[in-house]
């Protein structure tokens, strides 16, 4: 009878238990859609990139070197008056040259941010909306456990879809059909290199050396371990209690976060701030006697917190040890950019060589080492701290040094810029939405009166001084004059519905000439400033 009675017990809640763990390992639909690249455009640009270009003798061609910082805030460099971190290095490249007062980026996040700067097009034309995914939920045990059993602060996954598969997921980076400014230049004649971060693809066909590129060290991932972590005394290790340090911690150095030259993998413990430095002189060395094309994406001061102690020490009156350690990275990263420049001087290149600095976007505040204060919110929002980063041309002979552009240019100009200076004409199948800004600097002209920004349900527009923004999920907006009110503190949406009105009609004009996302986004970011909630799809 007891026995019998135990049966009846347990037989319901092993059934129970064994349709739980059904419905946990459960495989999630995965929808395996290859991302194909647009045809027409994909013929257009094999047509131009085919073209024999006519030389001129006449003309010298410039080199270019492109420097960028990432989740750089403005105000954490003393170039705009921050006081944290000195940086004498990029505050000199700036006095030599231009200042932009009001550059922005068009993504406030990484990998989209940069295919519009190496493509001189807002990347929604082209379906490089949100971050390429690496990984996407197998199950319901991973989906559920994710969504409410990790403390994943304020990122939110979204609801539940049918996945890319492995397949899928290998088509997703930078459109096959798109054309890089390293296309430009390796037309023109030019050896092309890349060091530091991609993140624009990390399969057959998306790597740098697919995408125009003759060169490249560095890793194809979001992050990478500034050097492996072990007991290296000269190696300052600072650990977040968010969940993405714990990942990126565990993920640094494997896979695509592996250093590469080239397709080969490179097991090298020096720091890697200083290593892109080493190697960016290199290359300068090699091809010194012709011209060439540099783009070093630094990844600091993106996290992993990691610094040399030279560095460190440097900052002893500092005793918060997040912000010690991220000014130290931004003190290492700020001697890389000296010594690049320094190296262009000794091989008397000054004058024929345009250098670009900027951020793909700004300051990651979620650390608590930076907050973009005066400007609101940081990377991921579309407010100014997020969009408004800093942003500096040096050209000997070519700008005035100390000049100071205060009207709105955007990071969607450097393609534009180059392909100017290195007297490049460019196809006519597609919109490009820069400007030459050596043309417009000297010429003093406003060319920037609209700029927009997308991210799914978030967007957001600036014309003129007045900015709209525009919150995803809840589709909250706020209207800001910018003029009067650069840190977005006053709404003036209810007593200007008209401009509201207005900037509504330019983003659904502007809209249409977007494409729908080529790949899903697995989460969203909450802002919560009290009062006011903000969301935006990464």
């Amino acid at each position: 009878m007891a026995l019998s009675k135990a049966k009846k017990i347990i037989l319901p809640i092993v059934v129970i238990l064994f349709l739980l763990a059904v419905f946990l390992f459960w495989p999630i639909n995965t929808d395996g859609t290859l991302i194909k690249p647009d045809a027409k455009l994909l013929a257009g640009k094999a047509a131009f990139l085919s073209e024999k270009v006519p030389a001129d003798s006449s003309f010298k061609k410039p080199n270019i070197i492109i420097l960028l910082a990432d989740d750089l805030g403005k105000y954490d460099i003393s170039l705009y008056g921050g006081k944290s971190t000195p940086t004498p290095q990029i505050d000199s490249l700036a006095a030599s040259g231009v200042t932009f007062q009001d550059g922005y980026v068009s993504a406030s996040i990484c990998s989209p941010s940069r295919a519009g700067i190496l493509t001189g097009r807002y990347q929604e034309r082209f379906g490089h909306e949100y971050q390429p995914g690496d990984r996407y939920p197998k199950n319901n045990l991973e989906y559920y456990g994710f969504k409410y059993l990790i403390n994943t602060n304020n990122w939110r996954l979204n609801d539940k879809i049918n996945y890319p598969n492995e397949a899928s997921i290998a088509t997703q980076g930078l459109p096959q059909s798109e054309i890089t400014f390293a296309d430009l230049a390796k037309r023109k004649g030019y050896s092309t290199g890349i060091i530091g971060k991609w993140h624009l693809g990390h399969n057959k066909g998306f790597f740098p050396l697919d995408r125009g590129f003759d060169y490249h060290y560095g890793f194809y991932q979001a992050f990478s371990l500034y050097t492996p972590e072990d007991d290296n005394p000269d190696i300052i290790n600072h650990h977040h209690k968010d969940f993405t340090d714990k990942m990126i911690w565990g993920n640094g150095r494997v896979g695509i976060g592996q250093i590469r030259r080239d397709t080969t993998i490179i097991h090298n413990k020096a720091y890697l701030t200083e290593t892109f430095a080493d190697e960016a002189e290199a290359f300068i060395d090699r091809n010194k006697k012709k011209p060439f094309l540099l783009y070093v994406p630094f990844n600091a001061p993106h996290t992993p917190f990691q610094v040399r102690k030279k560095y460190y020490d440097r900052f002893p009156n500092v005793k918060d040890e997040n912000k010690r350690v991220y000014f130290a990275m931004i003190s290492a990263l700020d001697d890389a950019v000296g010594r690049i420049r320094a190296k262009v001087k000794k091989e008397g290149l000054e004058d024929n060589t345009l250098i670009v600095f900027a951020s793909d976007n700004g300051g990651a505040d979620y650390t608590f080492a930076t907050t973009n204060a005066p400007l609101k919110a940081g990377k991921f929002s579309h407010f100014e701290g997020g969009v408004n980063v800093p942003f500096a041309l040096s050209w000997k002979g070519k700008i005035k040094p100390h000049t100071i552009y205060k009207t709105p240019v955007s990071t969607l100009d450097i393609f534009a810029t180059i392909a100017a200076a290195i007297h490049s004409d460019l196809p006519k199948d597609r919109v490009y939405d820069g400007v030459d800004l050596v043309n417009t600097v000297n010429e003093n002209k406003e060319v920037h009166k609209t700029l927009y920004w997308r991210s799914g349900d978030a967007k957001a527009i600036r014309s003129g001084d007045w900015k709209l923004i525009i919150s995803g999920k809840t589709h909250e907006e706020w209207l800001y004059n910018l003029a009067n009110d650069k840190s977005e503190t006053t709404d003036l949406a209810q007593q200007n519905p008209e401009k509201v009105k207005e900037l509504h009609v330019a983003l659904k004009n502007w809209e249409k000439g977007l494409v729908k996302p080529l790949w899903p986004n697995l989460t969203h970011y909450e802002f919560d400033f009290g009062k006011q909630k903000y969301f935006v799809d990464l």
